[in-house]
């Protein structure tokens, strides 16, 4: 073989590889925020959509309605972002993520549902998530996956604020 056929093999295994040569060339730590940040937005619209049923408060409500819409949208962003890189994310939240929902799930009276739903899912879900999306805002290898830990984490700092807000109203009424 001459010098010039063999050159075209690296070229003719891309193409037929190609898919999962995207897979294999995405990085460790943006494979693993891939898959996290798929399972947090899952678990962030379940739980809101339990508080929508749950809930008599108005501000849970809209905080939940909030949660639905932005992770809904955060999280069809991610899939596209990871289908493009020939990698599958996960399609629901994780199994402790789903543990605890279950037992939010299983409070009944009003107010001690509001109080976790906001201690659980308001602010520890984003405190656990945004030194995620700023470590690999900071360190992606991937351009594109560093862009969106980026662009969502102002609505990550956001959310936790106005959980907080809220959370502080909510333990207040329940104190009196």
């Amino acid at each position: 073989m001459t010098h010039r056929a063999l050159s075209w093999i690296p070229l003719c295994a891309a193409l037929l590889f190609g898919g999962s040569a995207l897979a294999q060339g995405l990085a460790e730590v943006d494979r693993t925020f891939l898959e996290q940040a798929a399972q947090n937005s899952h678990a962030e619209v379940s739980a809101g959509r339990l508080a929508l049923t749950k809930t008599r408060d108005p501000r849970v409500r809209d905080y939940a309605q909030r949660m639905v819409d932005e992770h809904t949208r955060a999280g069809e962003e991610l899939r596209t972002l990871a289908a493009a890189r020939q990698h599958e994310v996960p399609t629901e939240p994780s199994m402790a993520q789903k543990g605890k929902e279950m037992i939010i799930a299983t409070l009944i009276d009003d107010s001690s549902f509001d109080r976790r739903y906001l201690a659980q899912m308001g602010v520890e879900a984003p405190q656990t998530a945004i030194p995620i999306y700023e470590k690999t805002a900071r360190e992606s290898r991937d351009p594109e996956v560093k862009a969106f830990a980026s662009r969502q984490l102002p609505a990550l700092r956001q959310q936790l604020q106005t959980a907080q807000t809220i959370k502080t109203s909510v333990d207040r009424g329940a104190s009196n």
